[in-house]
């Protein structure tokens, strides 16, 4: 019963932020108000509080499961046998690969108004730092070490890399380059980073493998 009360959560969270999002690129973000959300979503606004704490969640929700993504993906490679800055490389090339939109690869013309609203809206530029702050924490924890400080340093850089690259993409993207033509610059781009974060951080990475 448990396991079922939580599909049901899950889909009313989606449902909720699906209504909004539609809202916030028809309005724009600031035009649209929490009790609109709320009455489009035929629920009362406590309801969508508890589902929502803050406006800017129903906006980034579609991300809200990539803030543990590469403390995930470190804490798998290690199991592998597979040094983290090689796993978390190889992650961003294969997202880019696959136009993930976390990438900020993608011209979908949906997801693409949708990065456009999330990088052109300050409110959630700045929540996006917080979720970012939360990545840098939970990488620190797995890539350990006997020195946190160092830990949270390397989380630190690898996490402003990935940010970087992503806002790279998308800026390119919405002045008008198809995703064919940003491609290859990207995954330059991403190898560029990975060798010099391998020159610097001692996470394993081969710095003299492409």
């Amino acid at each position: 019963m448990s396991g079922l009360r939580e599909r049901k959560k899950e889909r009313t969270r989606q449902t909720l932020s699906e209504v909004a999002i539609a809202l916030f690129l028809e309005k724009g973000f600031d035009a649209v108000s929490v009790a609109e959300v709320a009455a489009a979503a035929e629920v009362s606004k406590p309801t969508l509080f508890r589902y929502f704490p803050a406006k800017e969640d129903l906006a980034l929700y579609r991300f809200a499961d990539h803030q543990d993504e590469p403390a995930r993906v470190v804490t798998e490679a290690r199991a592998a046998g597979v040094p983290p800055l090689d796993a978390l490389r190889d992650h961003v090339l294969d997202g880019l690969e696959r136009r993930d939109p976390v990438t900020g690869l993608n011209d979908v013309p949906a997801v693409l108004d949708f990065l456009r609203m999330l990088y052109g809206t300050p409110a959630l530029v700045a929540r996006m730092s917080a979720f970012r702050s939360r990545s840098e924490e939970l990488l620190a924890q797995a890539l350990g070490g006997a020195d946190p400080v160092a830990a949270r340093l390397a989380a630190a850089q690898v996490v402003a890399v990935l940010r970087v690259l992503a806002e790279e993409n998308v800026r390119r993207i919405t002045e008008g380059e198809r995703v064919e033509e940003v491609l290859p610059g990207a995954v330059a781009a991403t190898r560029l980073a990975f060798r010099r974060l391998a020159e610097g951080l001692p996470y394993g990475a081969d710095p003299n493998r492409a």
